[in-house]
């Protein structure tokens, strides 16, 4: 039979279809999946976490004490019934830092102790003391250690509720200043109609080195990619030294000779490699970002043993995917580690801006529990409760479950005889007896 030229290898129609369907069915997957996630945050936000903090100690106003802080919360809080984009958590200005210390809130809108105060020396009877009060302030706290985007949304949302209040508290300033009968110059009116100045500082600073925020993000992508890339190396390289596999090096063919052994082993010697690479690569990425880039870290040796588990853990899970479904197990890493993973992974649109189907997403998707492991390493001193317990948890569960499916699936195809390339002393079934022809089976004559 002569072989195929390559004009009629282009003339199949399996050729065509089948890799058409594949890049069909990739592309439209990968820009569902991107874009999908990231097209409308502003429309999908629910619940995002903002801190508001009244420490108005309250004042005289009129012969009797009020609190006008508690006035701009309830205002505020009303506001919330109909709007659920925002969750505003009422505490103290010591829990509010310390949820902006561990990520826990987007940023905060505090109303100082002196508000009240501030805002009676502007309704004091005197039209030269208005030109002298000291204007009352709120102050808006950003966090972009959280995530800049998510940081931006607070900040806009806290600033939007400061001045919906300055407007509420001027039309009731004006109405007093108008009961006294004291006539006010325009620019007295002026101050009073916008009375409170609202200023915006960073709740939880990060280090000029820490790309606003984002660093934890692309760190914990190149940890992925490392352990994708490295299972794709020792899954071809283990194949080659086997002899399953050939090498080209430029015009030259290097073939070593076949070493059967089972699939299970197989997975086994590729996991054994996978973990001595990923201490050499996990080593590698830190001494780039942190010794050369002078990105900023710290706890640099919690931050070695995270990087080297990262991505030994991804590298076996990408690796029990291949064993499980061969070269289509190459495409699914890549969905599940990359397409999947990085529009639910928080890093820049947060959590609760993302559509409902990328927040089931984020509660097990890898590169998010990464992420919020490496923010707490790189922004939050390391604590536990800011990420890292529940990275390292998710990565304990995801190498069990990574084991068991690539081992369980291995050892069901080495049961049932589904060998990668069959034995050379396998028993060959025996071929039908040929017919013997009648000169065979005539007797001799002498």
């Amino acid at each position: 039979m002569p072989h195929p030229t390559p004009p009629s290898v282009l003339r199949r129609p399996a050729l065509w279809i089948g890799t058409g369907l594949i890049a069909a069915v990739v592309s439209m997957l990968f820009a569902l999946l991107y874009v999908g996630g990231n097209v409308n945050p502003r429309g999908n936000l629910r619940d995002l976490p903002v801190a508001l903090v009244n420490a108005d100690t309250g004042a005289e106003m009129g012969g009797r004490h009020v609190n006008l802080g508690e006035q701009v919360v309830s205002g505020i809080r009303k506001a919330a019934d109909g709007d659920k984009s925002i969750d505003w958590q009422v505490v103290s200005r010591a829990e509010a830092d310390k949820r902006l210390g561990r990520g826990k809130v987007f940023g905060a809108l505090v109303i100082p102790a002196d508000y009240s105060a501030t805002v009676a020396g502007l309704t004091a009877p005197q039209p030269a003391a208005q030109g002298k009060a000291a204007p009352p302030t709120m102050t808006v706290l950003t966090n972009q250690a959280a995530g800049s985007i998510g940081s931006s949304m607070s900040s806009q949302a806290a600033q939007k509720a400061a001045h919906a209040a300055s407007a509420q508290l001027g039309q009731e300033l004006l109405k007093q200043a108008g009961a006294q009968k004291t006539p006010l110059p325009t620019a007295a009116q002026l101050k009073l109609a916008d009375p409170v100045t609202v200023t915006v500082a960073d709740g939880h600073p990060v280090g000029a080195r820490s790309a606003m925020g984002l660093s934890a993000f692309y760190y914990a992508l190149v940890l992925v990619v490392c352990g994708m890339l490295g299972a794709n190396v020792v899954n071809s390289q283990v194949d080659t030294a086997l002899g399953y596999l050939h090498t080209d090096y430029g015009p030259i063919r290097k073939r070593e000779p076949v070493r059967h052994t089972s699939r299970v082993r197989t997975l086994a010697i590729g996991i054994a490699v996978m973990l001595g690479l990923s201490l050499v690569m996990g080593t590698l990425v830190e001494v780039a970002t942190v010794g050369i880039l002078d990105m900023d870290a710290s706890h640099l040796g919690l931050l070695w043993l995270y990087s080297v588990a990262t991505i030994a853990v991804v590298g076996i899970g990408s690796l029990a995917l291949f064993a499980a479904f061969g070269t289509p197990g190459m495409l699914l890493a890549t969905i599940v580690f990359v397409a999947m993973a990085v529009p639910s992974s928080g890093a820049t649109v947060p959590v609760q801006a993302l559509p409902g189907f990328f927040r089931a997403l984020a509660e097990f998707e890898p590169l998010r529990q990464i992420t919020e492991g490496l923010r707490s390493l790189l922004y939050y001193g390391a604590q536990a409760d800011a990420g890292l317990t529940r990275a390292w948890a998710s990565m304990g569960v995801a190498l069990v479950a990574a084991l068991l499916f690539g081992f369980a699936v291995t050892r069901l195809y080495d049961r049932k005889g589904l060998h990668r390339i069959p034995h050379p002393d396998a028993e060959a079934p025996e071929a039908p007896e040929a017919p013997k022809s009648p000169e065979a089976t005539a007797p001799a004559t002498a």
